[in-house]
């Protein structure tokens, strides 16, 4: 799977939930609190984010912040605030740590591990574009 065919959906993910300002709508300090229906998927893409900020490196991909990079583009688009954004974020080093402290090296099963983060990630992106976008 090429990086443009994974992240293609991502980025769709971020231009359709993304900036309530790009659609000329800004959210109320309460509403900005309030859960959003899709913050579960959210989280689990982020927590696939920080997975794969780890395992591309372990791995030698050599893509430096990339992942990260995806992470901070995901923040900035869907804007949280508060225990939203602590949250995604926390999900996103989880993700990260949870393999930093199982993985030393680059193992056959680190390598599965990423192909299939990469599929699951561009399926939840296609699912949550699918289910909210509208």
């Amino acid at each position: 799977m090429t990086r443009r065919a994974v992240l293609a959906p991502i980025l769709a993910v971020l231009l359709v939930l993304g900036s309530p300002l790009a659609s000329g709508w800004a959210p109320s300090p309460a509403a900005a609190q309030q859960a959003v229906p899709f913050d579960g998927d959210l989280r689990r893409l982020a927590e696939i984010l920080g997975a794969l900020h780890y395992l591309r490196e372990l791995c030698g991909a050599a893509e430096g912040q990339k992942w990260r990079n995806e992470m901070q583009q995901l923040v900035d688009a869907e804007t949280p605030s508060g225990s939203r954004r602590a949250q995604m974020i926390a999900s996103f080093n989880r993700g990260y740590r949870l393999y930093q402290q199982g993985y030393r090296t680059c193992t056959p099963s680190a390598e599965t591990a990423v192909r299939r983060y990469l599929q699951e990630g561009a399926k939840l992106a296609r699912e949550v574009t699918a289910r909210y976008a509208n």
